[in-house]
């Protein structure tokens, strides 16, 4: 399989399918795909895999995509602007992903659920109590919010993040929550109650612009939205009602 990620601020990944290779997707991922691929959708392991995917922030169902005959192509695109993460997994290697990271692997990838092991990071890490785990062996295929930035942590170094930064890291990286310092920070820097708290050893993977952050900053602007320090849950709701029509504008308009 060779593979190909293309764009910039909205990417797509396309993959060149020998015949019997598979990848396989969450649904309504798949942007396009030659005649020389077939489709099937299934639970991916039956009705227990489906309801763990949606616990884990994916869908029910998933999409495989197999090679028939040459010139199989297939490409897919995440639904909002970001970076693809691509990844080759070696066997019983994994990664720990927030929700909603997950777009495509191959078939030999396993998907599973990843729970926070400590309460209050399940509380107030940003992400819950249930993340995303990817396993290899094979190339796995994640969608990060913005640009992405990889810091490798030493044994017991550690990295302050606001929560909704935090993307992708390894399981030897510890997650926890600290409480953000000094009284005046708390109150007007801004960046709420806690910060999570990265300690490695291991790799993480950091993003640029939570979907939920470019949701609250276009609720400001709305009618009845609080100007200041986030908006209101309804304002929220509906822009990312707006951002998602107009990125759906932006893909499936005439030019």
């Amino acid at each position: 399989m060779r593979y190909e990620i293309s764009g910039t601020v909205m990417q797509t990944v396309g993959l060149d399918l020998a015949p019997g290779e598979t990848i396989y997707s969450q649904t309504a991922t798949m942007a396009w795909m030659t005649q020389g691929v077939r489709m099937h959708t299934n639970t991916g392991g039956g009705l227990f895999a489906g309801l763990k995917r949606s616990l884990a922030g994916g869908t029910f169902f998933v999409t495989e995509f197999t090679g028939e005959g040459p010139g199989g192509h297939v490409a897919f695109a995440p639904r909002f602007p970001g970076t693809i993460m691509a990844r080759t997994l070696r066997a019983g290697e994994s990664l720990i992903c927030r929700k909603e990271t997950f777009l495509c692997a191959e078939s030999s990838v396993s998907f599973d659920l990843a729970w926070q092991q400590r309460i209050g990071s399940g509380f107030f890490g940003g992400a819950g109590f249930i993340l995303q785990r990817v396993t290899g062996p094979g190339a796995v295929f994640l969608d990060l919010s913005g640009e992405v930035i990889n810091r490798r942590l030493a044994p017991g170094e550690r990295l302050c993040v606001h929560a909704g930064h935090v993307g992708v890291h390894e399981p030897t990286v510890a997650f926890d929550i600290q409480l953000v310092p000094g009284f005046r920070n708390i109150l007007f820097g801004g960046e709420g109650l806690f910060l999570a708290s990265l300690t490695g050893p291991g790799e993480v993977w950091l993003q640029s612009m939570p979907i939920l952050n470019l949701a609250e900053e276009v609720a400001r602007y709305m009618p009845g939205g609080e100007r200041g320090s986030g908006g209101n849950v309804g304002g929220a709701l509906a822009a990312g009602g707006i951002v998602g029509g107009l990125l759906g504008g932006l893909l499936s308009g005439d030019s």
